[in-house]
């Protein structure tokens, strides 16, 4: 058996840990690994006739090779939002260029028997993807494909469906938490409205979790269109009931206002997506115009998923590691590694695009008030979800 395993996506902290993890775990049980940079563009741009550039797409990995890249955060194997099931033609690696047709709407080619080819020739017969639904929805091709595939999820929005939990969540609610906090300081000092805008795409988990743990006024969440009149009168009373008279307002990249329109821009992606961001600045501009009062504006956008894995993040991430490669050597396939009700399991890889993973209103969020209300904590599991 030989492991090639790659990072797709966004990074978060706890990618190295779960690497070395695998790496660790295959070499004491014989296997040599693979490393595939930047994640499944390593096989697409990978080109077997040229053996000289091999050391850009693909490098083994060993012990000593991992051996202290679980001390820091990102991806020791960089990453990509390529999808080489639709490749655009300004994508087209120049070796390519002619073998492959481009059709639909949008132009794009297959280029999966390329993918295939490539991993015959490294000898890859088993995959260890790391990544989000994006990501992991290749990883359902390649299993369809007849590739061995056991995947681990990553995200720190945590919206992977199938699993309560992915890598890089918990990192990402203890920076904000962190950031929410020391956020206080020029808010209550010179006597403003706050508004933190916090990554999550269209799941407001992130910003939800972290503005209960932080205690901020208000929260706006991806799933609940908001009334910005509404809002701005909460956080005005909110500034007024507070003796250092300042309020802060929590909102989701993906949130957007009553009869409003997600704020996305720029070019979509190789998985159809456009970048998100703006919302906040838009809302902030708002409330300052209906209240007059000063606003301090904040993405924390990459602050988020930067820096080490927090002790949580890393305990999840070996674990899924490890359990990656115990699959493959109960000669399991087809798999992902995930967590369900506090236990560690696997569901069927195509599961992460079965459905969709979004903050279940009813049970967490007060829709009239803006606020996080769990109103049952007996019997839920540590995160809520």
């Amino acid at each position: 058996m030989r492991i090639g395993i790659l990072t797709g996506g966004g990074d978060v902290p706890g990618l190295n840990p779960c690497i070395k993890a695998v790496v660790n775990r295959a070499n004491d049980a014989g296997i040599e690994v693979i490393g595939i940079r930047r994640g499944w563009a390593g096989l697409l741009y990978y080109n077997p006739d040229d053996p000289e550039s091999a050391s850009e797409w693909v490098q083994p990995l060993t012990k000593a090779d991992v051996r202290t890249i679980d001390r820091y955060g990102g991806t020791h194997l960089h990453t990509s939002r390529t999808n080489p099931q639709k490749v655009r033609e300004k994508d087209m690696p120049e070796f390519l260029k002619g073998r492959f047709e481009f059709s639909g709407e949008k132009k794009t080619a297959d280029c999966t028997p390329h993918v295939l080819r490539v991993l015959e020739h490294l000898g890859i017969d088993t995959l260890v993807p790391i990544g989000g639904d994006d990501t992991l929805s290749y990883a359902v091709r390649m299993h369809r494909e007849g590739v061995r595939v056991i995947a681990i999820p990553k995200t720190m929005d945590n919206d992977v469906f199938g699993t309560d939990y992915c890598i890089g969540f918990s990192t990402a609610v203890t920076r904000s938490v962190d950031f929410l906090n020391a956020l206080r300081t020029p808010t209550g000092s010179h006597e403003r409205i706050a508004v933190i805008e916090l990554f999550g795409r269209n799941s407001g988990e992130t910003a939800l979790i972290s503005a209960y743990l932080a205690d901020v006024d208000r929260a706006v969440i991806s799933e609940v269109p908001f009334d910005v009149e509404k809002l701005a009168r909460f956080l005005v009373e909110d500034r007024k009931r507070n003796p250092s008279n300042y309020s802060i307002c929590v909102i989701s990249e993906g949130a957007s206002m009553i009869g409003g329109q997600v704020v996305e821009y720029g070019q979509e992606d190789a998985y159809g997506h456009r970048k998100l961001g703006g919302i906040g600045m838009i809302t902030g501009e708002a409330i300052k115009k209906i209240t007059g009062i000063d606003i301090v504006y904040q993405q924390l956008s990459y602050l988020m998923r930067a820096g080490a894995p927090d002790s949580l993040d890393r305990m999840v991430a070996i674990c899924y590691g490890n359990l990656a490669v115990d699959q493959l050597l109960q000669g399991h396939s087809g798999r992902m590694v995930a967590l369900q009700n506090g236990q560690y399991t696997t569901v069927p890889v195509d599961t992460c695009v079965q459905g969709v993973k979004r903050v279940d209103v009813e049970e967490l969020y007060d829709t009239e008030n803006y606020r996080p209300r769990v109103k049952h904590p007996l019997g839920k599991p540590m995160f809520l979800y």
